[in-house]
């Protein structure tokens, strides 16, 4: 799924847990008629991705859709959803995206 928009807000890296699981959160403004403010989030290592923009760039983002659930302490279940960036780029060229998305020379097949 792809997003278009105004980045609205940049979070600093945030880590959880034990494993220390990484995660930023960023904020789009989109340019409609009634825009809408969706928080996305990138995980791990790509975190790191955001580094290359700042608050008022225009950028067209890549994401996954996820869901989960999770069973309190209480025995109830609770949903939760969750836009997953994998890649992030401006009209101006600049682009970010997994360094598995990007193959070193050396990874090429020729």
């Amino acid at each position: 799924m792809e997003i278009k928009g105004t980045i609205h807000v940049i979070e600093r890296t945030k880590t959880y847990g034990a494993k220390g699981f990484a995660k930023r959160l960023f904020v789009v403004k989109t340019d409609e008629k009634y825009p809408q403010f969706i928080p996305m989030e990138f995980v791990q290592d790509k975190t790191t991705l955001l580094d290359k923009f700042k608050v008022g760039q225009e950028v067209t983002v890549n994401v996954n859709v996820r869901g989960r659930e999770w069973t309190n302490p209480e025995g109830e279940a609770k949903y939760f959803l969750s836009l997953e960036a994998w890649r992030i780029s401006t009209g101006e060229g600049v682009q970010a995206e997994p360094e598995s998305l990007n193959p070193d020379p050396d990874d090429l097949p020729f």
